[in-house]
This record gives structure tokens, sequence and C-alpha cells, in this order.
């Protein structure tokens, strides 16, 4: 399925597949290194509510086609329409999206290669896991063109270290993906000619627990990261406990206790 924005191009800008229930979305603009300008935004959000609201996908890949993931905004587009309210908007639109990806039920993987710059190494943040191939590069750069990368710090800032976010932010300087992994930004790194294989053996491992365990903790997890200690202990106590009481815990431990793999209902 391909999911094409409001242009003139007949390539699509975003590519949708779909196997086993994964749904990998590819950005396909490769001519412009991807870059999200407001038809690819549209064509993302448009994307990423379709599959958030399909039971039959359980876990969304983010790719990119070409030599990057993706660098960021398309400045010159912006330069182009440097009004109050197309920036605005393509700002909103682009927090909404990286939102979206926050509140959807299914976990995300994003699957880069190249570089992931500005928004892009934005987009890599907002994902809940990230594999990496060993040439990727991230960087906040906005710094070096006057622009402090403001919206690409919320996401990056709840991935790494204050002071590792900070040093991103204000130098615009690149990280490699060793250098990724070991701040936080992303989970695995691996040879581009295994990149797929990497993102699927991760994939795979998220098929194979029980959707709405995993839906439930994601949820979970962004509410708690956000609060006071005491406030997330509450929290925590009432999610494991309705937890614990459900199918899925009731199945899982029996399974454990008799020394037999699980049946989870939703496979």
């Amino acid at each position: 399925m391909d999911i094409t924005a409001n242009t003139s191009s007949a390539e699509p800008m975003l590519l949708r597949s779909e196997t086993g229930g994964v749904a990998t979305l590819t950005l396909n603009r490769p001519q412009k290194f991807n870059a999200l300008s407001m038809d690819m935004l549209d064509a993302l959000q448009a994307a990423l509510d379709d599959v958030a609201a399909d039971p039959a996908i359980r876990v969304v890949i983010v790719a990119a086609n070409g030599k990057a993931f993706c660098p960021g905004h398309d400045l010159k587009e912006m330069l182009a329409n440097r009004t109050q309210q197309f920036v605005g908007s393509l700002f909103d639109k682009c927090c909404n999206v990286m939102m979206t990806i926050t509140r959807m039920p299914q976990p995300v993987i994003a699957r880069v290669h190249g570089i992931a710059t500005a928004a892009g190494c934005q987009l890599v943040g907002a994902c809940d896991l990230a594999v990496a191939s060993e040439d990727a590069r991230f960087a906040t750069s906005g710094v070096n063109f006057g622009l402090f990368c403001a919206t690409p710090g919320v996401a990056v800032s709840r991935n790494v270290s204050r002071k590792q976010a900070m040093e991103m932010l204000m130098t615009g300087e690149f990280i490699d993906a060793e250098t990724a992994l070991r701040w936080g930004l992303i989970n695995r790194v691996a040879p581009l000619e295994q990149l797929d294989q990497a993102v699927g053996e991760l994939a795979a491992l998220l098929l194979s627990k029980p959707s709405a365990v995993l839906a439930a903790g994601k949820k979970f997890f962004y509410r708690q990261i956000e609060m006071d200690m005491g406030p997330a202990y509450e929290l925590a106590s009432e999610v494991i406990t309705n937890n614990m009481l459900g199918q899925d815990a009731l199945e899982g431990v029996n399974a454990f206790v008799e020394k037999r793999k699980p049946q989870w209902h939703d496979k």
C-alpha cells in the first residue's frame, strides 16, 4: 500500500508494506535525502493514524530509501514559505507526528542508515526502539545554521543524558553509531548489509510477546517517565495489578510453572 500526500510527483513520498503483523513505513524521497516536507509529514501522519487503529499490526518499522534516513526539515521549502502561518504549521505537524508515535499502541522501531540529523534525529528519538547501520551518523545540526534544534531537543533529551543532549544541541556535531549506542539514542548497531536482519530479529522478538501487554506497558512507560517517583509508583502498582489479574499474565505464569511455552490469545 502506498500513502501519497497531495503532491504533483507520481512517486509516493511514503511507502507502506505489511507482513506477518509488521508494518513498514518507508520514507521515499531519496532525491531530497527524505527531508520532512509538509507533504511528507502529512503522509506520515496519515499512515501512522491508520496503522495505530489496526489491531492486526503489532509492530511498526520506520525506514527510508536512498542514501540517508532523514536530514530533518526541508530548509528550501521553509525559506520559500517564511511566514508565521506556514512555519508554525510545519513544526506543529512535526510535533504531532512524534507524539503519535509515542501514543500509538504498537512498538515502533527506527531502521536508520546514513545520516539522521535535526528532525531526522528527532524521529529516531521519538521511536520506541532504534537499530542503526555502522555507517549511520546523528546530529542536531540546526545551530550551525542559526537555528537551535528546539523540537528535536525534546526527543533527544529524553533518550540521552542532559550533558550529552546539550553537547549535541549546542555544537551541532555528528556522533557515530557506536557513540549513539553508548549514549542511549539507539539500541543496536549492525553492518549495513545486515541491518534488515537485525531489525527483523528485534521485530520478531516483539512479535513473540503479548501485544496487549506491550501496548499497556508502552503507555505506562511514557506516562511514568514524566512523573515524580511517588505518583509513578502509584501508577505502576495499578498497572501491574491489572496486568497480573489479566489473561495474559495468567497464561504466562502458568506456562512458566508448567515449563512450557505460553500460548498468547492474540496469536
